[in-house]
């Protein structure tokens, strides 16, 4: 096996301005505006907070709460369905909820209910707001006491992906099967705006110049999968919006660009994709490949793909692949120099250098769904869905360095803040 590249040194301002918000916000004394010199104006004294990382257990309808740097432990667990009997009942009692739910359960939930997909904190650390697929909601959730907050339901019939806002106040959801997004205050639920997309929308990602992006991924769950029946798959495109007035300001439409790089053997639904610190370019998977494509966002055209090994195991049925993923997890250090790649369906995770695009060792996982990065910058962290539990690898040797067991297929993982002496709802 290859061993990764280390990178050579370049400046960090990102990533230190980045650290340091993160401290201020930890160690904030006050409510009120911070002064200079560390003062503050003289509000309330808000909880101190710790930083840790939310783990959506979708199968089973909780979230883990964990470390977010050294061994991972596990802090605390939340039960993000306390309604569950009130709204199974109210699928029940209507005939066109109760065909979506069971279609959920038998499609992309691989015949479990989907409970929780994406989960983010409120800037106080007090709260935890979760999409619920299967549902077709988003929640947000007392941290000291398990109760829910306020509740959302999405158009629709189901609820996907998550993004929260560079300040912390707005959250966005996608509705997948109402080919909308909706956008939330964190604290009320009160719908701020929405917009329409592609087919299928789901991954979303605020960014620092005003703008919020979302990929639709189109049908997943049909067994049309040869590559040539990939027009059956509806309109999948990237809708870039201004994240304040919600108003369409660019369709990228990713067939045409990968036509032009010679490409048009990939399928263009956009998976998990990856910015570099300046935003300039964009690192993305798409549907069925083993690997992951750059796309340079200045220029607007792809620039470099990367194919990644194939596991000799893995299926070479691709109606086995689930929701038609090859690899579905991706992330990139603080300081842009390397890619986390999570091999969903071979079984592993890798370390890729964004410079050489050259891959480091393959850490076997199974079924990884997901890639993050953990609160001090160094590791990169996956689902392991396959064995219910998380783990991190680091960035500069591509080695695992811990795991932690967690509740029943976990998926999603988020950085956060919950106050520091939290272990857990009080009710749990």
């Amino acid at each position: 096996m290859r061993s990764l590249r280390t990178s050579s040194a370049r400046p960090r301002r990102l990533a230190a301005a980045l650290a340091a918000a993160v401290a201020l916000v930890a160690t904030a004394g006050g409510t009120g505006s911070a002064l200079p010199g560390g003062a503050a104006t003289g509000a309330p004294q808000a909880a101190a907070l710790r930083e840790a990382m939310f783990v959506g257990n979708n199968w089973d309808g909780t979230a883990d709460v964990i470390a977010a740097r050294g061994d991972f432990h596990r802090i605390g667990r939340v039960n993000v369905i306390p309604d569950k009997e009130e709204r199974l009942r109210e699928i029940y009692l209507n005939p066109v909820k109760l065909a979506f739910f069971l279609g959920v359960r038998s499609g992309p939930g691989e015949g479990h209910d989907q409970f929780v997909d994406d989960m983010y904190a409120t800037p106080d650390g007090s709260s935890m707001v979760v999409s619920r697929p299967s549902f077709a909601d988003v929640v947000s959730l007392d941290l000291r006491t398990g109760r829910i907050n306020w509740r959302f339901p999405v158009a629709g019939y189901r609820a996907d992906h998550m993004a929260v806002s560079p300040d912390g106040t707005r959250v966005a959801v996608s509705a997948s099967t109402a080919n909308t997004v909706h956008v939330l205050d964190i604290g009320t639920g009160r719908e701020i705006g929405s917009f329409r997309t592609g087919d299928k929308p789901h991954e979303n990602v605020f960014t620092s110049d005003g703008l919020l992006w979302n990929m639709s991924i189109g049908e997943v769950t049909t067994a049309l999968d040869a590559p040539w029946l990939d027009w059956t798959k509806g309109d999948r495109r990237i809708t870039v919006v201004d994240a304040t007035t919600f108003r369409t300001v660019r369709v990228i439409d990713m067939r045409e660009r990968l036509d032009a790089f010679g490409r048009g053997d990939l399928s263009d639904a956009v998976r998990p994709v990856a910015f570099t610190p300046d935003e300039r370019k964009l690192y993305l998977q798409v549907s069925f490949y083993n690997g992951l494509l750059e796309y340079d966002v200045t220029t607007d055209r792809i620039t470099r793909a990367k194919v990644l090994p194939g596991n000799p195991k893995t299926d070479p049925d691709r109606t086995t692949w689930v929701n038609d993923s090859r690899h579905h997890g991706l992330s990139m250090s603080p300081d842009g120099d390397r890619l986390c790649v999570a091999g969903t369906m071979d079984d592993y995770a890798t370390v890729v250098d964004r410079a050489t695009l050259q891959e480091g060792p393959l850490v076997e996982a199974s079924k990884p769904y997901w890639a993050t990065v953990s609160g001090d910058g160094r590791s990169c962290v996956i689902s392991e869905s396959g064995a219910d539990r998380v783990t991190a690898i680091d960035f500069a040797t591509g080695r695992r360095v811990a795991s932690v067991d967690v509740g029943d297929h976990p998926q999603r993982v988020r950085l956060a803040r919950v106050p520091a002496d939290w272990t857990g709802p009080s009710g749990s």
